[in-house]
């Protein structure tokens, strides 16, 4: 880490340092203007970019938003994947003031309206032909639905018509003679650490993603501590295979680089192959993602670990670490630093961390302990707190929970009590010396390839079918995803639903991850007295049904 007072620290407090992200920004462009920040390879040539380069784009973009007439608190969506532009438009939004709505890649037009449609934003980022997806023609049968969006800007030239959006670079002459850089300086300097800077739907159980909204100040906070708990450093060069749309690509990934003063190389579309190559090419340091990146990397036939000697830093979490694999991980893969880690959106993404130096055993069997300003607890259904060792329901409060749910004060009232304790869902037990394992949760949701799946949402979405009255959905084991979804599904009277078409009609209209690899038609579903579907009984029929 450089000595520079003049840059930011990690771990002393980098909100009261910098209020602002855009703040950060400039403070760091300044100081190490002629260092690699960002190196994409998902472009021809390569793009290198430097701090100064970023910070002149991201300048003219966010004069041309000001001019486009984007005030402070719009909000302003993103739905691309990781790539350098991606890093120019949220910088760019956020200097003009403005609140970043990310979208996940793998959403259909359906999902992506919803959302742009409640988080009434006003400008939309976007690419077009992303693993086949035509983001923008998945929107055009929903414009009618979206009055407060007034643009569309594509991130890369796809040869759309001018009439469907504009590109990037045709956005910023567009405002070339009006754009004034005096007002981002103004702009920036209005901001405030309370401002939002982000709102990120997440699903819930309720069946509908709710916007979670929190600010400058508890990002900076939250993942200066985290730079500095894991260690990152200026000269680290970070693959990036986290989705910036998630809240650990965006803020662990952009935001901490940014604090730390390391290179981002960012990743699109996980490959072993391409990822082997990347490592090697560019010297990674640092690679965080879940359990299955570093064991795919272990039995990729093309290993070497003469080809992986660069990495240091390992973060990982969302599913089960063996100790067999932080050891593989440190002993064949080379990293010096093995953490494991857990959160939530609502919590700005952290809650408890592994320390550096920890016992393979207790990186593997636990989520670590709390962050500095975070508590955590282990409640009973009363809410009292739990002695150690005793599973109950996950709470956590501090500086790093959402202020609430994006116009939706009752679904805030339910998820914070009145002392501030968020509700995770989570069941978990914690040991005598504040490390916490996760042992079950209380939602429904499930896990596919790293990504949260909640039944609530998926169920919602397959009611739109004409063939289905009622449907349950649970997730069951999956030997290369981790957990499936299992839809078990009641007709409409008059239709005999055919489970392929119901499976076909679904990837086509919701994430891949959401879609459930098996349907079952049923005649009814087990409730109990009160209506309730009992999902412990549809997880033992389906347990049989796939053991056949």
């Amino acid at each position: 880490m450089t000595a520079d007072s003049e840059l930011p620290q990690v771990g002393s407090r980098v909100d009261l340092q910098y209020e602002t992200i855009p703040a950060l920004l400039r403070a760091v462009a300044q100081q190490r203007y002629a260092a690699e920040i960002v190196v994409d390879h998902s472009c021809e040539p390569v793009m290198r970019m430097t701090y100064a380069e970023l910070l002149a784009r991201v300048n003219q973009l966010a004069a041309a938003l000001i001019s486009e007439g984007i005030q402070p608190g719009d909000r302003v969506a993103i739905w691309a994947p990781n790539c350098w532009e991606w890093i120019v438009a949220l910088l760019g939004l956020q200097s003009a003031g403005a609140v970043l709505v990310p979208l996940n890649t793998r959403y259909k037009g359906l999902e992506a309206a919803d959302i742009l449609r409640r988080s009434h934003a006003r400008l939309l980022f976007t690419v077009e032909g992303f693993l086949g997806n035509e983001y923008v023609s998945m929107l055009s049968d929903h414009q009618k639905d979206l009055p407060d969006l007034q643009r569309i800007v594509l991130l890369r030239d796809a040869g759309l018509l001018a009439e469907q959006a504009c590109t990037l670079d045709e956005f910023v002459t567009e405002h070339a003679g009006t754009a004034d850089q005096g007002a981002v300086t103004a702009r920036v300097a209005e901001l405030s650490g309370q401002d939002l800077s982000d709102l990120l739907f997440t699903s819930g159980t309720t069946g509908q993603p709710k916007g979670v909204m929190l600010t400058h100040s508890q990002t900076l906070r939250a993942f200066g501590d985290w730079a500095h708990i894991v260690g990152l450093q200026d000269t680290d060069r970070y693959l990036v295979i986290n989705p910036f749309f998630h809240a650990f690509g965006y803020k662990a990934g952009i935001i901490a680089s940014l604090i730390a003063g390391s290179t981002l190389v960012p990743v699109a579309v996980f490959d072993l192959d391409a990822v082997l190559d990347l490592i090697e090419q560019e010297r990674i340091s640092v690679l965080p993602g879940p359990p299955t990146i570093y064991q795919g990397l272990l039995n990729h036939p093309g290993f070497d670990p003469q080809r992986t000697t660069s990495l240091r830093l390992a973060v990982t979490g969302a599913a089960v670490v063996p100790v067999e694999l932080v050891e593989a991980m440190r002993n064949i893969l080379g990293f010096g630093t093995v953490v494991t880690a857990y959160g939530m959106t609502e919590a700005s993404g952290i809650a408890t961390t592994c320390r550096r130096g920890d016992p393979a055993e207790l990186i593997a069997t636990t989520s670590g302990r709390a962050y500095p300003g975070v508590e955590v607890r282990v409640v009973d259904d009363s809410g009292a707190e739990l002695p150690t060792f005793e599973p109950g329901e996950v709470m956590v409060r501090g500086y790093n929970v959402m202020s609430g749910y994006f116009e939706d004060s009752e679904k805030t009232a339910e998820s914070i009590d009145s002392d501030g304790w968020f509700r995770t869902g989570d069941v978990g037990v914690m040991d005598a010396s504040g490390y916490l394992r996760i042992t079950d949760r209380i939602k429904d949701m499930f896990i596919v390839g790293g990504f949260n799946a909640y039944p609530a949402e998926i169920e919602r979405l397959l009611l739109l079918h004409p063939d289905v009255a009622q449907v349950a959905v649970i997730g069951v084991p999956d030997e290369r995803l981790g957990e499936v979804g299992y839809a078990f599904v009641v007709a409409t009277s008059g239709t005999t639903p055919d489970p392929a078409q119901i499976i076909s009609w679904s990837r086509e209209n919701m994430a891949n991850f959401k879609a459930p690899k098996y349907v079952e038609c049923v005649d009814e579903l087990p409730l109990n007295a009160s209506g309730k579907v009992l999902k412990f009984e549809l997880r033992d029929s389906a347990q049989a049904t796939l053991q056949a």
